[in-house]
């Protein structure tokens, strides 16, 4: 029988297809990436990860698992170390005003906000695109570089690296757990809610690479 996970990867894969394919990606692959779209980038996941590591501390405060929970706690803290190192690098340690939040930025954001009173294995499994699909990209693009000029390969490494990579899998380990433990209903919420944040994060690239104003 196979596992939430395995499931759940298979019918997200033509979403990461198009990821994978996606303009932005191919030429931050290729070091191409003009800076300004990679600023632009950086600035509404600045924002958006502010967000982010509340969303994880509030699902660890929903987990009955002591141990889920511990890693839960982690993955927050984790993730506002890398940003703040990330940012430091690319953007001189500038935070962003939340007036310049882009609308799919914003939409993300809302979209995992919107699953806070979702049972907790929905909430769970609507951040694990953030983990699974930036590994995946990350391995990926690594796989491609034949030297070491890319200006962007720090940001590829982060998110390629054994660190990164065993958080990602933990979060998927326990979102397997969750699963198993929970009836049909509720997996079938959590697939749901997998594959429209693996949607959304087709739509946070393709806010960068378009550089996403408000149109009013």
């Amino acid at each position: 029988m196979k596992k939430w996970s395995e499931e759940v990867w298979e019918l997200a894969a033509p979403t990461y297809g198009k990821i994978i394919e996606h303009p932005f990606i191919t030429e931050l692959s290729a070091g191409s990436l003009p800076q300004e779209k990679f600023r632009f980038y950086l600035r509404q996941d600045a924002l958006y990860l502010e967000n982010y590591a509340r969303i994880l501390s509030h699902i660890a405060s929903r987990l009955p698992d002591k141990e889920h929970v511990t890693s839960f706690i982690n993955f927050a803290s984790a993730g506002i170390v890398v940003e703040k190192e990330l940012h430091a690098s690319f953007l001189g340690g500038e935070i962003p005003p939340v007036s310049e939040i882009s609308p799919s930025c914003l939409l993300y954001s809302s979209v995992l906000q919107s699953f806070a009173t979702a049972p907790v294995e929905v909430e769970a499994a609507a951040i694990l695109p953030c983990f699974w699909v930036y590994n995946r990209v990350g391995k990926e693009i690594l796989s491609m570089q034949t030297g070491d000029g890319n200006p962007y390969s720090r940001w590829i490494g982060t998110y390629a690296d054994e660190g990164f990579t065993a958080s990602t899998f933990r979060a998927v380990e326990i979102c397997d757990a969750l699963a198993h433990g929970t009836g049909k209903a509720t997996r079938e919420r959590m697939t749901d809610a997998f594959l429209l944040c693996t949607k959304m994060e087709w739509m946070f690239w393709d806010s960068a690479w378009e550089m996403e104003k408000w149109k009013i």
